[in-house]
Protein backbone atom coordinates (compact mmCIF):
# COMPACT_ATOMS: atom_id res chain seq x y z
CA UNK A 1 0.00 0.00 0.00
CA UNK A 2 1.13 3.65 -1.35
CA UNK A 3 2.48 6.34 1.98
CA UNK A 4 3.27 9.86 1.92
CA UNK A 5 4.94 11.88 4.50
CA UNK A 6 2.51 14.88 5.67
CA UNK A 7 3.66 17.58 8.17
CA UNK A 8 2.43 20.41 9.93
CA UNK A 9 4.59 22.80 9.75
CA UNK A 10 5.25 24.97 13.03
CA UNK A 11 2.05 27.66 11.97
CA UNK A 12 -0.14 24.67 11.70
CA UNK A 13 0.74 23.69 15.11
CA UNK A 14 0.54 27.48 16.50
CA UNK A 15 -2.92 28.04 14.80
CA UNK A 16 -4.50 24.65 16.56
CA UNK A 17 -5.28 23.02 12.99
CA UNK A 18 -3.54 19.50 13.75
CA UNK A 19 -7.31 18.21 14.46
CA UNK A 20 -8.84 19.81 11.30
CA UNK A 21 -5.83 18.60 9.22
CA UNK A 22 -5.84 14.90 10.13
CA UNK A 23 -9.82 14.78 10.38
CA UNK A 24 -9.20 16.01 6.45
CA UNK A 25 -7.11 12.70 5.84
CA UNK A 26 -8.78 10.81 7.91
CA UNK A 27 -12.69 11.48 5.86
CA UNK A 28 -10.87 10.85 2.47
CA UNK A 29 -10.34 7.53 3.61
CA UNK A 30 -6.63 7.07 4.38
CA UNK A 31 -5.25 5.21 7.59
CA UNK A 32 -2.48 7.09 9.78
CA UNK A 33 0.14 4.68 10.63
CA UNK A 34 2.74 6.75 12.10
CA UNK A 35 2.37 10.81 14.00
CA UNK A 36 4.92 12.34 17.08
CA UNK A 37 5.16 16.37 18.01
CA UNK A 38 8.86 17.07 17.03
CA UNK A 39 11.02 19.88 17.53
CA UNK A 40 13.14 20.26 14.51
CA UNK A 41 17.23 20.86 15.06
CA UNK A 42 18.39 23.12 12.29
CA UNK A 43 20.68 20.37 10.51
CA UNK A 44 17.57 18.02 10.25
CA UNK A 45 15.27 20.73 8.90
CA UNK A 46 18.50 21.40 5.93
CA UNK A 47 18.70 17.88 5.55
CA UNK A 48 14.77 17.75 4.82
CA UNK A 49 14.83 20.07 2.51
CA UNK A 50 18.27 20.05 1.06
CA UNK A 51 17.14 19.36 -2.60
CA UNK A 52 16.23 23.19 -2.08
CA UNK A 53 19.75 24.33 -0.23
CA UNK A 54 20.58 26.28 -3.84
CA UNK A 55 17.18 28.32 -3.51
CA UNK A 56 17.10 31.99 -2.10
CA UNK A 57 14.64 31.20 0.52
CA UNK A 58 16.65 27.88 1.75
CA UNK A 59 17.48 29.71 5.10
CA UNK A 60 14.38 31.81 5.45
CA UNK A 61 12.67 27.58 4.66
CA UNK A 62 14.91 26.46 7.29
CA UNK A 63 14.53 28.91 10.29
CA UNK A 64 10.82 28.89 10.05
CA UNK A 65 10.86 24.57 10.31
CA UNK A 66 12.77 24.93 13.33
CA UNK A 67 10.77 27.98 15.00
CA UNK A 68 8.28 25.46 16.53
CA UNK A 69 7.24 22.09 16.93
CA UNK A 70 6.29 19.97 13.84
CA UNK A 71 3.78 17.20 13.52
CA UNK A 72 5.34 14.88 11.29
CA UNK A 73 2.99 11.96 9.89
CA UNK A 74 2.94 9.04 7.86
CA UNK A 75 -0.37 8.68 5.65
CA UNK A 76 -1.14 4.90 3.72
CA UNK A 77 -3.85 4.14 0.91
CA UNK A 78 -4.58 3.87 -2.63
CA UNK A 79 -2.49 6.87 -4.44
CA UNK A 80 -2.15 8.50 -0.68
CA UNK A 81 0.53 11.16 -2.54
CA UNK A 82 -1.30 12.26 -5.13
CA UNK A 83 -4.86 12.55 -3.64
CA UNK A 84 -2.64 14.16 -0.51
CA UNK A 85 -1.49 17.11 -2.54
CA UNK A 86 -4.81 17.64 -3.53
CA UNK A 87 -6.15 17.52 0.20
CA UNK A 88 -2.78 19.95 0.47
CA UNK A 89 -3.74 22.43 -2.25
CA UNK A 90 -0.98 24.61 -4.12
CA UNK A 91 2.22 25.80 -2.65
CA UNK A 92 1.35 28.97 -2.79
CA UNK A 93 -1.66 29.91 -1.12
CA UNK A 94 -3.03 32.23 -3.43
CA UNK A 95 -3.38 29.51 -6.03
CA UNK A 96 -4.97 26.93 -3.83
CA UNK A 97 -8.42 26.69 -4.19
CA UNK A 98 -11.09 26.99 -1.09
CA UNK A 99 -11.53 23.52 0.03
CA UNK A 100 -8.05 22.79 0.15
CA UNK A 101 -5.98 22.79 3.55
CA UNK A 102 -4.20 25.95 2.16
CA UNK A 103 -6.45 27.55 0.34
CA UNK A 104 -8.77 27.33 3.48
CA UNK A 105 -5.55 28.57 6.23
CA UNK A 106 -2.74 29.86 4.67
CA UNK A 107 -2.01 33.14 3.08
CA UNK A 108 1.29 33.41 2.53
CA UNK A 109 3.82 30.77 0.77
CA UNK A 110 6.46 31.38 3.45
CA UNK A 111 3.91 29.99 6.02
CA UNK A 112 1.59 27.39 4.11
CA UNK A 113 0.84 24.94 7.16
CA UNK A 114 1.82 22.00 5.89
CA UNK A 115 3.80 19.58 3.91
CA UNK A 116 3.04 16.97 1.50
CA UNK A 117 5.80 13.93 -0.12
CA UNK A 118 5.08 15.39 -3.96
CA UNK A 119 5.96 11.78 -5.17
CA UNK A 120 5.95 8.15 -3.63
CA UNK A 121 9.94 8.38 -4.21
CA UNK A 122 10.15 11.48 -2.07
CA UNK A 123 7.53 9.95 0.48
CA UNK A 124 9.83 7.17 0.80
CA UNK A 125 13.24 9.48 1.48
CA UNK A 126 11.31 11.44 3.99
CA UNK A 127 9.59 8.98 5.72
CA UNK A 128 13.18 6.67 6.25
CA UNK A 129 14.35 10.45 7.86
CA UNK A 130 11.32 11.32 10.23
CA UNK A 131 10.91 7.49 10.98
CA UNK A 132 14.15 6.18 10.77
CA UNK A 133 13.03 3.27 13.38
CA UNK A 134 9.53 2.88 11.68
CA UNK A 135 6.46 4.28 12.25
CA UNK A 136 6.40 3.24 15.77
Amino acid sequence: MEQTFIMIKPDGVQRGLVGEIISRFEKKGFTLKGLKLQTVEQSFAEKHYEDLATKPFFSGLVEYIISGPVVAMIWEGKGVVATGRKIIGATNPAASEPGTIRGDFAIHVGRNVIHGSDSVESATKEIGLWFPDGPN
